[in-house]
């Protein structure tokens, strides 16, 4: 699957105000937007065996992430699953129309939210963490990076 922006699936008034709703969303458009923190950190957890790390996206100048996503051997897993790193940030810069920087991610994953103002797992309508798990489990790490 090639790199898709995350803006892509920006969720709607009622999704931001509604958890049930939000996460009746695709997989694909609920790890993109609401959730992509939550896939990093699975993504990392779940490949023990592999350095992956993980960083967000900001607009250049912003403090804020708001895109989240891991890395490892130049590949970058989001929702997109497994792509170059350089054509995750490509696509993001050109539907955001905005230029952007990439920042290393260092916190756990409560110290991230709480910066960052995200939900932690216990705050969704249910736990994305088996959703996360099959997800990554769906989209292997590439051969030979």
């Amino acid at each position: 699957m090639a790199a898709v922006a995350a803006g892509v699936f920006r969720r709607t008034a009622l999704e931001r105000s509604d958890q049930r709703i939000a996460w009746q969303r695709t997989d694909q458009a609920f790890f993109a937007a609401g959730a992509c923190h939550i896939l990093a950190w699975v993504c990392r957890d779940a490949h023990p065996d592999r350095l992956i790390r993980l960083a967000g996206l900001r607009f250049v100048g912003d403090r804020q992430v708001c895109h989240v996503y891991a890395t490892w051997a130049g590949w970058a897993f989001d929702h997109s699953g497994w792509n170059p790193e350089p054509d995750l940030l490509a696509a993001n810069r050109d539907v955001e129309n905005r230029p952007l920087e990439s920042i290393a991610l260092t916190d756990d994953l409560a110290d991230f939210c709480a910066a960052h103002r995200h939900r932690m797992p216990s705050e969704y309508w249910r736990d994305p963490i088996p959703r996360a798990l099959d997800y990554v489990h769906r989209h292997p790490p590439p051969r030979g990076a």
